[in-house]
């Protein structure tokens, strides 16, 4: 059976989601706190959530959206839909794009997923203090915006009953939407 490109979406939104919670909870001084062991996991999750989104933006510019809005979508909402989802998109690019200039900026050579280098390091103090300020605060309300993202298909799925969230969910979830 041949990998659909919604499948394979699918399959990358579902293994997005618990890194970017991970993310959202779990700071870099928590890790080090736990011992080596959870740092180098923390920057493996990091690599592939990095990853994720490179490719996820690199499906966008291809192939365009995959995802519309819906016969029962109507007005406003139904304008905030293409919106919504690309600001998801882009905002993974931007978060990975100042992780990279995180890594630049740094005065030591950062790595991701413990093998790979991110950026040779500048050694810039200053601009490493206000990248991470600005990484810090793009994930933080993409969090928000991913939230509303999710609120949003779920008052679709439980007030319009469309199939947004079976389109999305594995099928092994279906029996419960």
């Amino acid at each position: 059976m041949p990998l659909t490109r919604r499948s394979w979406l699918k399959a990358l939104h579902w293994t997005m989601l618990p890194l970017f919670v991970w993310f959202l909870t779990v700071q870099p001084r928590d890790v080090g706190r736990w011992g080596p062991f959870w740092v180098d996991l923390h920057s493996v999750f990091g690599l592939i959530f990095v990853t994720g989104a490179l490719i996820w933006t690199g499906d966008l510019l291809w192939r365009g959206l995959a995802s519309q809005p819906g016969p029962k979508l109507r007005g406003w909402l139904r304008a905030i839909h293409r919106p919504l989802h690309l600001i998801l998109i882009w905002g993974l690019f931007g978060v990975a794009l100042t992780g990279f200039l995180l890594g630049l900026t740094s005065s030591r050579l950062l790595f991701a997923g413990t093998i790979l280098p991110i950026a040779p390091p500048l050694g810039l103090p200053a601009a490493n203090d206000w990248v991470g300020l600005v990484h810090s605060v793009e994930f933080y309300a993409l969090g928000a915006v991913a939230a509303f993202h999710a609120g949003f298909h779920i008052w679709r799925h439980v007030r319009l009953r469309d199939n947004a969230l079976r389109i999305m969910a594995p099928k092994a979830l279906h029996r419960f939407l």
